[in-house]
C-alpha cells in the first residue's frame, strides 16, 4: 500500500495533548505506523554524559500514531490525500482543493 503520509509533509495533529499543532515530519516507521513530526510530542530523555558530548535532561519529538496526523493542503487546512494516475504515474492528491501533492 503507498505511503499517504511521507517525511518533508507539512501535517497537523488530530487529536492527544498536541491537538492543533503543526509541524513537518521527520521521519515514519511503516511497520509501526508511526511518524515523528518536528516539535510535536516532546518528552524529556535523560542522556548519560561521555567523552564527546554533554548528558542532562534533553526534549526529544516521541512518535505519534499516523491515525492522529492529517496532512495539510495549501491552504492550510487539514485533508484527506488520495491517489490518481496522472501521465501514467500514481500520484497523491489533496482531497479538499484536487491538487497534486
Amino acid at each position: 500500500m503507498a505511503a499517504k503520509l511521507r517525511k518533508g509533509d507539512r501535517v497537523i495533529v488530530l487529536t492527544g495533548k498536541d491537538k492543533g499543532k503543526q509541524g513537518e515530519i521527520a521521519s515514519v516507521d511503516p511497520k509501526a505506523n508511526k511518524a515523528v513530526v518536528e516539535g510535536i510530542n516532546i518528552a524529556i530523555r535523560h542522556q548519560r554524559q561521555t567523552a564527546s558530548s554533554q548528558g542532562g535532561r534533553q526534549p526529544r519529538a516521541m512518535p505519534i500514531d499516523l491515525s492522529n496526523l492529517a496532512l495539510m493542503d495549501r491552504n492550510g487546512k487539514a485533508t484527506r490525500v488520495g491517489f490518481r494516475i496522472e501521465d501514467g504515474r500514481k500520484v497523491r492528491y489533496a482531497k479538499t482543493t484536487g491538487e497534486v501533492i
